[in-house]
């Protein structure tokens, strides 16, 4: 029964990962760089979301 947590599990890190890269484009110097991780926290948060709703079993992601 391990596998019973695994797709709750992948939507918390991919928040972690997000999070983390939140905070290193607060920290980032040049202005593209910053762009580039605040975008890919984005759609990892995004993708977290969807992840989440999956794993409640809501077949219809939220928009």
């Amino acid at each position: 029964m391990s596998g019973s947590n695994e797709p709750a599990d992948l939507a918390r890190q991919m928040r972690e990962k997000a999070q983390q890269l939140a905070e290193a484009a607060e920290r980032a110097t040049d202005p593209q760089e910053r762009e580039r991780l605040e975008k890919k926290s984005r759609t990892i948060r995004d993708r977290s979301e969807q992840q989440s709703g999956m794993a409640a079993g809501d077949i219809y992601p939220q928009k």
